[in-house]
């Protein structure tokens, strides 16, 4: 018997809890009388968003100095890519688990396996211990933010998924003001370890106030749409397609040919075990669902991908420290708020699929400006102003990924949905790292080796080549991401609703919201 969630942890029996079933029973229900209804619950998500924000800014701020004291430079792009790689892990078992069952205890595992990991890094005393840490720390993440958006789905109507998604972007608004700086203060003053090891403090008593939210929150009418065989087989391909991304990192420990090779096996290997835990076409872009996952695929790995060496080059090549080289990453988030609570503000008015094609087109020309600066050595402030427009085109084109998701999933489906979502944004961010860790080893490295064109950063040079292939490697996939954004369809919850526009008579069944579901 299903229930409906009220803020103060209780459950009704006989009235369901899914979002969708909610909202149908109370069609003469205001927005605004919903909303209030979950605002225990929206400031419980909330907090624990702006948590990982922190930690997000944190990490990426002080790796660089980490990878200096630590001598990890091999390793950089490692450190990032690990996590997203074992993310995809948790992703999966979090998300038939949440269709199982409900989000609580994939929420609670995740949680306690995301400190441990934390734990784990801030006491590193060498680059590879922390990339185990970093390893844990992603499992448990990848849970976590499969069961926020099950839980989301779950207690929340569609009409309001919109205004969700742009307070769970404003909630990065603090952390990118205040993050970088903090981060570099705190590395500063206490120590790089401290930024690892004060977030896994924080992270307990965030967390306790949701677990009152979730545990009402059981398995949906009818259960999950997946056996347990085919559980099992999706958890076997998660740690395939993790292993393959691993593997893919640790090729820029080996000379020029061989790296290449593994490189190409790797990542031919972890697109093929990651094609069965995506939506049926996904990799061809076929209209609707498969290509909202795409999408979120390629520009995903198109924005973290470069991303992690925005500060790496304002701090290797202009001499930035760690508080100034996250100036880029704080006005980018304050941009990624800013039109995300735009595209909530607006609804219905604006179709999704609008907000991700123009979303896609801002990121394209942030990784063109991205390019160009490292090429042609420009002045920093073209990196901070472009990656600003890079944040703008994300707030816009990943809030509406994530309504479209919920908007094509139904009751049954949230959970694996969901974490094909975020297995999407996983991959593509790790893939990309990845990829772009060997260009820059190879690249840059050369470049280096040769004296053209190279900075200093602690002992050893970086060549600015390598800067450049990584940043163009994000412009590819930019680019793929706008040319497959127009097929994202428009799903069953915007058809119909009085203020979306509609569509002509003769649009293919996939744009109006019928794509296959798996």
């Amino acid at each position: 018997m299903s229930r409906t969630v009220h803020d103060d942890g209780t459950g009704t029996p006989g009235r369901p809890a899914d979002g969708r079933a909610a909202a149908a029973g109370a069609p003469g229900t205001a927005a605004g009388d919903l909303w209030r209804e979950r605002r225990t619950t929206t400031a419980a998500l909330v907090t624990l968003v702006v948590l990982v924000a922190f930690e997000s800014f944190a990490v990426t701020t002080v790796m660089p100095r980490v990878a200096d004291v630590l001598d990890g430079h091999a390793l950089y792009a490692f450190a990032f890519a690990g996590p997203l790689a074992t993310g995809v892990v948790g992703m999966v078992v979090a998300g038939t688990w949440s269709d199982r069952s409900g989000p609580f205890r994939p929420f609670l595992t995740g949680s306690a396996l995301f400190v441990v990991g934390l734990l784990v890094a801030g006491a590193a005393t060498s680059m590879p211990v922390l990339v185990v840490g970093r390893l844990a720390q992603g499992l448990g993440g990848g849970a976590v933010s499969v069961t926020l958006l099950v839980t989301l789905a779950r207690a929340y109507p569609p009409v309001l998924h919109p205004r969700a998604f742009a307070w769970f972007s404003a909630a990065w608004v603090l952390p990118s003001l205040v993050g970088p700086g903090v981060a570099g203060v705190v590395a500063e003053a206490a120590g790089w370890r401290w930024v690892f090891l004060a977030v896994a403090v924080l992270v307990v008593p965030t967390s306790l106030p949701l677990l009152r939210t979730l545990r009402p929150l059981g398995p949906p009418e009818g259960g999950g749409t997946t056996s347990r065989a085919q559980a099992r087989q999706r958890v076997l391909l998660a740690v395939l397609v993790a292993v393959a991304v691993l593997a893919l990192n640790l090729a820029v420990e080996l000379p020029a040919v061989p790296s290449a090779v593994l490189a190409a096996l790797a990542g031919v290997a972890a697109l093929v075990a990651v094609r069965p835990l995506l939506p049926p076409g996904s990799l061809r872009a076929r209209r609707g669902l498969p290509s909202v996952l795409t999408t979120r695929l390629l520009v995903s790995g198109a924005f973290f991908g470069a991303q992690a060496y925005v500060p790496y080059l304002l701090a290797t090549r202009d001499g930035w420290g760690p508080a100034a080289s996250g100036l880029a990453l704080t006005t980018a988030a304050l941009a990624w708020s800013a039109m995300s609570a735009v595209q909530g503000r607006m609804g219905h008015r604006l179709t999704s699929r609008d907000a991700v094609r123009v979303g896609t087109v801002l990121v394209v020309a942030a990784t063109v400006g991205a390019v160009l600066t490292a090429a042609a050595d420009l002045h920093p402030a073209v990196l901070v102003a472009t990656w600003t427009l890079a944040g703008a085109g994300m707030g816009l084109a990943s809030s509406r990924l994530n309504v479209l998701v919920l908007g094509y999933s139904g009751p049954g489906e949230q959970g694996r949905n969901s974490s094909a979502l975020s297995i999407g944004d996983s991959v593509g961010a790790a893939l990309t790292l990845a990829v772009s860790g060997v260009l820059f080893a190879l690249v840059g490295g050369a470049a280096a080796a040769g004296g053209h064109g190279a900075t200093s950063t602690g002992s050893d040079p970086v060549g600015v080549g390598g800067f450049v292939a990584a940043f163009g490697l994000a412009l590819v996939l930019a680019t793929l991401a706008a040319l497959v954004a127009p097929r994202v369809g428009v799903p069953p919850t915007e058809q119909h609703h009085p203020d979306h526009p509609g569509l002509p008579d003769d649009a293919p069944a996939t744009d109006r919201g019928d794509a296959v579901r798996s």
